[in-house]
């Protein structure tokens, strides 16, 4: 659900730096699950979870990067804060390209920390409600008959009843009724919205 209390996913080898983070975060209200490395976190996660990541860079076997790498492959929307106590250009640059939404080297400042996750958070919810227009967007779509899914594809490309009907080889009168229909199936009160539905069912997973 969008209103679900986020989580914060916190993954690093150091206990000690782990402990201070999960404290400061928990001092703010923020729910936190916390793990000794990749390994651990994998076998405990859940895809749909809501919240971000932060992530340390050089642990042993899986490194942050990696993990970070995978979580992408697979499909994973979960926003990732990279923190490293040996920052470099490279790493950050490499961070940056997988889609972390900042990176921090140790000693972490607080208020950077908690600034970061804030904007992680909110960028997930908003992920999260795109593709929840877009799956509402799909479920409407799937009400059309394959011709008004052909109308609806042209007016959304801009072309008139008399173009549609020449592009289709149907009369003006038909793609008529067949607009008028589009109106009915997806709840819309005009091409302006129509247009909108369309575009949203293209978002999303």
């Amino acid at each position: 659900m969008l209103d679900d209390a986020p989580t914060v996913f916190l993954v690093d080898d150091d206990d000690a730096v782990r402990d201070a983070l999960a404290t400061l975060l928990g001092t703010v209200g923020l729910s936190v699950r916390d793990f000794a490395s990749p390994a651990a976190f994998l076998s405990a996660f859940d895809a749909s979870a809501f919240g971000c990541l932060i992530l340390d860079v050089r642990m042993p076997h899986v490194s942050g990067l990696e993990l970070q790498a995978r979580l992408s492959a697979d499909g994973v929307d979960l926003p990732v804060i990279v923190v490293t106590g040996h920052g470099d250009i490279d790493l950050c640059r490499r961070a940056f390209k997988q889609g972390a939404v900042e990176f921090l080297t140790k000693p972490i400042d607080e208020h950077d920390l908690l600034d970061a996750v804030q904007r992680a958070v909110r960028q997930h919810a908003e992920v999260r409600q795109r593709h929840t227009t877009a799956a509402s967007a799909r479920a409407r779509l799937a009400r059309l008959t394959d011709r008004e899914a052909d109308v609806l594809r042209l007016l959304v490309d801009g072309a008139s009843n008399k173009e549609a009907a020449r592009s289709l080889g149907i009369s003006a009168r038909t793609i008529e009724t067949h607009r008028a229909s589009l109106f009915e199936k997806l709840g819309a009160n005009s091409v302006a919205e129509l247009v909108r539905m369309y575009l949203a069912s293209r978002e999303g997973p």
